[in-house]
């Protein structure tokens, strides 16, 4: 499954790549984030799209690049989509991203619904081709949908 990415210029200084896909029959918008190693959701934002989540503590500190220690929650999302690839129950991370959304905002970008990390990056065995400008997810050899 090939979905089309748009590369976001970051002031001439680089660029993010985002994705859409879908949170709960909902389309969002997501960062693709290779250093990141799990795929993290702003707790206000992830309400447009799941009415009263329930998170939980994550025990332990969160690491982040610019950031010393981050305190995180885990919840449940019914149903992630990319494509016709869905993502059943996922145990996602709730995260504070509020500078980046302030960043965005600063720089007339779109707005970020979540941010996918390693771990599904990995599990959906995602290849970038930046030239065509298209990421490929490829269904578990094992299932023919996705779970957690």
């Amino acid at each position: 499954m090939q979905i089309p990415i748009q590369l976001l210029d970051i002031e001439g200084e680089g660029f993010h790549v985002m994705v859409k896909g879908m949170i709960n029959g909902m389309e969002a918008n997501f960062l693709i984030d290779t250093g990141a190693s799990r795929s993290v959701f702003d707790p206000t934002v992830i309400g447009k799209f799941i009415e009263n989540p329930e998170f939980t503590k994550k025990p332990g500190i969160t690491a982040g690049v610019g950031s010393s220690e981050l305190e995180s929650s885990t919840f449940i999302i019914h149903t992630l989509a990319f494509g016709d690839i869905e993502i059943h129950d996922y145990e996602a991370v709730a995260l504070d991203l509020e500078n980046i959304h302030e960043s965005y905002r600063k720089l007339g970008l779109p707005s970020i619904d979540g941010i996918i990390g390693g771990d599904l990056l990995y599990k959906l065995r995602a290849t970038l081709n930046y030239r065509l400008r298209k990421i490929r997810f490829t269904k578990p050899r094992s299932q023919s949908k996705t779970n957690k």
